[in-house]
Parts: C-alpha cells; sequence; structure tokens
C-alpha cells in the first residue's frame, strides 16, 4: 500500500496544476521543478488508472474523469486544512509559512511587517514587494496588500486605511521657480513622474480642473517606478512629485517638503488586504490580517 502521505502530496500537486493549468506555474507555487510536478502527475494517472489532462504543447485541460477528481480532492484537501486549524488552535501560537504580496511602499509597511516578527515568530514571512497586478490565487499568495477596489469576486477583502495624494517641492526648488498657483501653471516646471510597472503608462496626477479649462500638460522631468526615488529627487529639488501622504509625513512636518495646490488635489486612495475567500482562515493569516488592520493606519 502507498504511503498516505505520498498519496496527499500527488492530491496537492494535480490541485494545483488543474488550478493554474500549467506544469510551470505549479512549480513555481509548490516550489518544484515542472519536470517534477509532470512525474508527480503522471505517477498519479498510473495508479489510478485514468488520464486526468488533455495535454497539448500550447495547454492542458481537464478530462472529464479528471473534472471530477478535482472536486473530491478539493473536499478532502479541505477537510484536512479544517483539521489542521482546529488543531493549530489548540496548539498555542500561530505559526507556519504566508506568502504575502506588497506594493513597493516599504516607508509604510516595512515597521510594521518587523513588529510582526518579532510578536509572531513562529510564523515564516515569505515577501514579494512588486506594483505588479498579482493573481492571489494562481500564484499561490495567502494574502496580498494592494491600492483599489475589490475586482475578483474570489477574493476576500479587509480595508486597512485611506491616503491622499499630494503635489510637493521642497522650498529652495518652489523659491527658485515659483509656486504654482493653478493646475496650468505646472507647464513651467519640473514633473517627477510614476510609471505603472504592468501597463507602462504614468500615473495622472488628480488635479480638480473648471469645466473650460484643458487639461494641464505635465512636463516629464524623470520617471521611476517607485515612491522612494521620488521623495528623494523632491526633497533635492530637482522638481515637483506627486506623492502619497503617508510616504511624506515626517518632511512635510519637517519642512523638507511644501505641498501646493491643494485646493485642487481631489481623489482618496485606499489599502486594501485580498486573500482568497471560500477557505478556512489558518490562525496565521487571520493573525496577520488584524495586526495589519490595527497597525497600518492606526487612530
Amino acid at each position: 500500500m502507498k504511503a498516505p502521505l505520498d498519496s496527499l502530496s500527488g492530491f496537492i500537486v494535480f490541485v494545483q496544476v488543474a488550478e493554474t493549468r500549467s506544469f510551470v506555474a505549479a512549480g513555481r507555487v509548490l516550489g518544484i521543478s515542472a519536470s517534477a510536478v509532470g512525474k508527480r502527475v503522471a505517477r498519479l494517472e498510473e495508479k489510478l488508472g485514468v488520464r486526468l489532462f488533455h495535454r497539448s504543447t500550447r495547454s492542458i485541460a481537464l478530462t472529464a474523469e479528471g473534472a471530477l477528481f478535482l472536486e473530491r480532492s478539493r473536499r478532502i484537501l479541505a477537510e484536512i486544512e479544517a483539521t489542521e486549524l482546529a488543531l493549530s488552535r489548540t496548539a498555542g501560537a500561530p505559526r507556519g509559512r504566508l506568502r504575502v504580496s506588497l506594493p513597493l511602499v516599504s516607508s509604510l509597511v516595512l515597521p510594521v511587517l518587523a513588529d510582526f516578527m518579532a510578536e509572531y515568530p513562529e510564523i515564516e514571512l515569505d515577501l514579494d514587494f512588486t506594483d505588479r497586478l498579482v493573481d492571489v490565487i494562481d500564484e499561490g499568495f495567502d494574502v496580498v496588500v494592494r491600492t483599489g477596489q475589490l475586482s475578483d469576486s474570489r477574493l476576500s477583502a479587509r480595508r486597512l486605511g485611506a491616503f491622499r495624494l499630494l503635489v510637493v517641492g521642497s522650498p529652495d526648488y518652489l523659491e527658485r521657480r515659483g509656486v504654482p498657483r493653478r493646475p496650468a501653471d505646472l507647464a513651467g516646471h519640473a514633473c517627477l513622474h510614476y510609471r505603472f510597472s504592468n501597463t507602462g503608462k504614468l500615473e495622472p496626477w488628480p488635479l480638480r480642473r473648471l469645466p473650460d479649462e484643458p487639461e494641464p500638460q505635465l512636463p516629464v522631468s524623470m520617471v521611476c517606478n517607485n515612491i522612494e526615488t521620488r521623495v528623494c529627487f523632491a526633497q533635492r529639488g530637482r522638481g515637483l512629485a506627486c506623492l502619497p501622504d503617508f510616504a511624506i509625513r515626517g518632511a512635510l512636518a519637517e519642512g523638507r517638503l511644501r505641498s501646493v495646490l491643494d485646493d485642487y488635489m481631489e481623489g482618496t486612495g485606499y489599502f486594501y488586504l485580498l486573500w482568497p475567500s471560500g477557505r478556512q482562515v489558518s490562525p496565521r493569516l487571520r493573525a496577520f490580517i488584524d495586526f495589519l488592520g490595527a497597525r497600518m493606519f492606526p487612530g
């Protein structure tokens, strides 16, 4: 008789392949090679005596037997997960690996994550920082931190807090180039821009304008894909930048940056935690959700 753990690993690999429709993607999530995934699936098919996938050079798809086996496999793994959850609740502190995707806002999240590690030393954080729009389920993340509204019905969400965007510059820059009084004045300034990694487009500055006013033309003096570069360049007098308030609170309070055009700025952004819905929330994920909910935007 085959060892139960060997059969269990086959279920896990099969479900991951079925959900990602790719041996390569499944291997990436599971931390093994695509060839190892293929061999595991082949052994499972040999044991069951049926084909689970239709394979071609471009794609794989479930057979009718595979669809039935997927339904049963998910049920089995859900029962195991529920049992682990019940046992872990009686075993003390949350523990285990937690795979998290976060945006490139280290000034906001790094202190909170460091405090989380101190509070929960038995949870292993696997952190992936990117502004790319990841697929939470297909890429195997337990939870992601993102801005914007929830658009995937497969995910549960918790709002962490709100932020405002401000146009800022250093006092010496504003003395040299003048203070813009209305959005049209930005045409005569150096502007430091952010480019979205997933689209390659520049982030628009949310400036209110009157119906008869044209959209302000913003010169492009520098483009990057993170916050820290724009904060640094703005503080060193290289131009104006549109930045979230949480990234520049200290610089504004200490006078290293000044905000301009406040009366024309509109719109509020939100941070959310997103995780797969329809599953038991493990103690380590629950601890992470509650900790960030209380610490990222306190008060």
